[in-house]
């Protein structure tokens, strides 16, 4: 039987991956009914990472209750995978969205919620942590997630610190004794598509800090925190997070899982392709469609769509993106490896209505792609 495969990323604000997914996918086999759908929901790292993972390896999620950016409780998922895989994403407990505006201030702010999820997968059973870094409301260096893991910041006096933004610039010395040794039998592996460095001009927080409600001021400050902290983090471990790429994702957690906890950065949407085994399960496809809510020059920095186009060129496989907004040219896109890039909106709508049109959208873009496809096929894929 013929099969296209179906690997949707979200569409922020509108669909999660997995009802993208399923949107295209019925859309396909209402235009060919004899095609079979492999339906492979994905994410490059950031939020959706969870759903996606869950979704495809039969998982299921762990609600737990954990600290939010200011330390209140709140539920927050982790996703439990076959294996002893587990993945925590850092937005569930230290999101953005986990705030209100007037809430917003990476100063405040910690990331403690995201390494008590990283704990409760320890106490599951974990042997293999994926982390997904984006959404994040935190630039504490990834002091808060360490400190849920046993490692103590300590300032001049020698008083623990609690880890979050504004104490970066107090550390004067990182107690690591207490650090779960768990943790040197587990594999932490952080999904991250910045390369942006740990602090400076494209740092974690002059960069990524207004985005979280910080001033001008609290830039400066928090670009200061996190150059001591680097300091006293080489001190300590010997590792030089202004030298390692990525390390100032989500706040500068990146550089904090890396140094503290031993994790490996890896491109996200790499990561979670090889997570999801997505080469064997493009075997036997006849055709690929993907997509997210904006196709654009940033798409091509590591993005999922452009992770699949890059999987479907390696295997002989025609893949489509199917996107809200299609912002490259016809060239750009050949270039990253999709033979069309479709935008799914049906005529001019207000923002708000376009997003509540994604689902029905997507569905009839995927029919009509499949029924093109299937036409060219002839009877074989009616």
């Amino acid at each position: 039987m013929t099969t296209v495969a179906v690997a949707m990323a979200p569409f922020k604000g509108a669909l999660a991956a997995g009802a993208a997914t399923r949107a295209v996918a019925a859309g396909v086999r209402l235009a060919a009914p004899r095609v079979a759908t492999v339906q492979v929901p994905v994410a490059d790292g950031g939020e959706g990472t969870l759903d996606a993972l869950v979704s495809a390896a039969g998982g299921r999620r762990r609600a737990l209750t954990v600290a939010d950016p200011l330390g209140r409780p709140v539920e927050a998922a982790l996703g439990e995978l076959p294996n002893a895989i587990a993945v925590v994403e850092l937005a569930q407990a230290s999101g953005f969205e986990r705030l209100t505006d007037a809430e917003r201030d990476p100063e405040a702010t910690t990331t403690r919620g995201t390494g008590e999820l990283i704990r409760a997968a320890l106490d599951l059973g974990a042997r293999r942590i994926v982390v997904g870094l984006g959404g994040s409301a935190t630039t504490d260096g990834g002091l808060g997630l360490a400190r849920a893991l046993g490692v103590r910041a300590l300032d001049a006096e020698g008083r623990e610190l609690e880890g979050r933004g504004a104490d970066m610039a107090r550390v004067a010395r990182l107690d690591l004794s207490g650090r779960d040794p768990r943790l040197d039998d587990t594999v932490v592996q952080v999904a991250c598509d910045v390369d942006n460095p740990f602090h400076g001009p494209r740092g974690a927080a002059r960069v990524f800090g207004p985005q979280k409600g910080a001033g001008p001021a609290a830039v400066e400050r928090l670009d200061a925190g996190l150059a001591a902290l680097a300091a006293v983090v080489r001190e300590a471990t010997g590792a030089d997070l202004q030298a390692l790429p990525g390390a100032g994702a989500a706040g500068g957690a990146a550089g904090g899982l890396a140094a503290l906890l031993g994790a490996q950065l890896t491109p996200g949407a790499a990561l979670v392709l090889e997570a999801l085994d997505f080469g064997r399960r493009l075997e036997g496809a006849a055709l690929c469609v993907t997509g997210e809510g904006r196709l654009d020059e940033t798409s091509l920095a590591g993005k999922a769509p452009a992770a699949v186009a890059a999987a479907c060129r390696a295997a002989g496989v025609p893949c489509v993106a199917l996107c809200g907004q299609v912002a490259l040219g016809p060239g750009a896109v050949r270039r990253a490896g999709f033979a069309a890039a479709l935008a799914i909106g049906r005529g001019p709508l207000p923002l708000p209505d376009a997003l509540e049109a994604t689902e029905r959208d997507l569905a009839a873009a995927g029919a009509a792609v499949a029924g093109v496809w299937a036409a060219g096929r002839g009877a074989a894929a009616d």
